[in-house]
C-alpha cells in the first residue's frame, strides 16, 4: 500500500518536472537534402541583430551606411574559426583521446565555440577591413561594443537546443529538463536519476541582454568619457564578471586548475588586464600621447588596433631617426577622426 507521504512527494516531483523549462523536441530541421541545425540559426540570428544595431550606431556617429556589413563578413568568419580553435584546443580530449573521432573537431554544428577565441580573431577581421577602408578603430569599437553581447544572448540559445553546458541538478521552478541521448546514454554533466538542471544558457543570455542595455545607456550618457575604446573595455569586463559566476555553476567536464574551471581563470585574467588598463586611462586623462594616437584610447580599441599600433610606432621611430623620411600614413588612414581630435557624437 502506498503511503500518503510518498504520494505527496511523487506529486511534488511531478509538479516540479512539469514546471521546468521543457527540453527541445529536436535540434535540427531537414529540408530535402539539407539539415539545418538550430544551433547555427541561433548564431545567425545574433549576428543579424548585432549587424543591424551596429549599422544604426555607426550611422549615428557619422559613418557611411553599409560599412558594418562589410566588416561583419570577415569578422564573423574569423570569429567562428577562432571560437572553434579555442574550444578544440582547450577540450582536445573530446576529439583526440583514444577512441575519439578527430574529424569531430570540424563538426561545429554539434556545439563548441569559445568566445575567448572568437573575439580576438574576429577583431583581426575588423582591423583588416578598417585598414583597407581607412576607418577609425576607436569609433568602431564604440559603435559595436553593446551589440556583441546582444549577439551572444541569441547565440546561447543554441546550447538549449543541443542540451549542453547546463548547470548542477536543481528543483527550482525555472530548472531545465534535460533528456539523455536517443541511445539512452547520459549527456556530459548529467547525474543518474536527476532530470532538471540549472539553465546556465538562460542565465548567460539574460546577463548579456542586460549588459547590452547597460552599455548602450552608458555610451549615450557618458559619451566623451567612454570614447577611445573604454566602452569596449567595459563590455569585456562586464562579460567576464557574468561568465565567471555562470561558469562556476556548470558541471560539464572540463580542465580545472586549483579547483577552478579553465574558463574561470580565463575570465579572471582578461578582466584583470582590462581593469588595470582602465586605471591607467584614468590616471592619464588627456595627457599628450604619441602622434596620431587618440588620447583616450584604451585596451578595448587596442584589441582591434593591435597591428595598427605597431605600425604607428614604426612610423614614429622613422620620423625621429630620419626626419626627411615620409611616414606610411597608415595611422592617418585608420584613425582619421582621432587625428583631428573628433570624438563620437552622442547617440540618440
Amino acid at each position: 500500500m502506498t503511503s500518503p507521504l510518498s504520494t505527496t512527494a511523487g506529486a511534488a516531483e511531478l509538479g516540479r518536472a512539469l514546471a521546468a523549462i521543457p527540453s527541445p523536441g529536436m535540434n535540427a530541421i531537414e529540408l530535402g537534402p539539407l539539415k539545418i541545425h538550430f544551433y547555427a540559426l541561433c548564431i545567425l540570428t545574433g549576428v543579424i541583430a548585432a549587424v543591424y544595431w551596429s549599422e544604426r550606431r555607426w550611422k549615428a556617429l557619422g559613418g557611411r551606411p553599409g560599412t558594418i556589413l562589410d566588416l561583419a563578413v570577415p569578422a564573423v568568419l574569423l570569429g567562428l574559426i577562432g571560437g572553434r580553435l579555442y574550444h578544440v584546443i582547450t577540450d582536445y580530449d573530446l576529439y583526440f583521446a583514444p577512441g575519439k573521432d578527430p574529424m569531430g573537431a570540424l563538426y561545429i554544428w554539434n556545439g563548441g565555440l569559445g568566445i575567448w577565441g572568437a573575439i580576438p580573431l574576429g577583431a583581426l577581421g575588423v582591423w583588416w577591413v578598417a585598414h583597407r577602408r581607412g576607418l577609425s578603430l576607436s569609433q568602431l569599437s564604440f559603435a559595436i561594443a553593446p551589440t556583441i553581447p546582444l549577439a551572444q544572448a541569441f547565440g546561447r540559445w543554441g546550447n538549449y537546443f543541443n542540451q549542453e553546458l547546463f548547470g548542477a541538478p536543481t528543483d527550482l521552478p525555472w530548472a531545465l529538463h534535460v533528456t539523455p541521448y536517443d541511445n539512452g546514454a547520459l549527456r556530459p554533466g548529467m547525474v543518474p536519476g536527476a532530470e532538471t538542471y540549472h539553465p546556465t544558457f538562460l542565465y548567460e543570455s539574460l546577463w548579456c541582454l542586460a549588459l547590452a542595455g547597460l552599455l548602450a545607456w552608458l555610451g549615450r550618457r557618458y559619451t566623451e568619457q567612454l570614447r577611445g575604446g573604454r566602452l569596449f573595455a567595459l563590455y569585456v569586463m562586464g562579460y567576464c564578471v557574468g561568465r565567471f559566476w555562470i561558469e562556476y555553476l556548470r558541471v560539464d567536464p572540463t580542465h580545472e586548475i586549483l579547483g577552478l574551471r579553465l574558463n574561470n581563470w580565463t575570465a579572471l585574467v582578461v578582466f584583470r588586464r582590462h581593469a588595470d588598463d582602465r586605471g591607467r586611462d584614468r590616471g592619464r586623462g588627456t595627457r599628450h600621447c604619441p602622434e596620431h594616437r587618440d588620447p583616450g584610447e584604451g585596451r578595448g580599441a587596442r584589441i582591434l588596433a593591435f597591428f595598427t599600433v605597431r605600425a604607428e610606432h614604426r612610423d614614429h621611430a622613422a620620423r625621429i631617426h630620419h626626419p626627411g623620411r615620409r611616414a606610411t600614413g597608415l595611422t592617418h588612414k585608420v584613425f582619421p577622426l582621432a587625428v583631428h581630435g573628433e570624438g563620437p557624437a552622442p547617440l540618440g
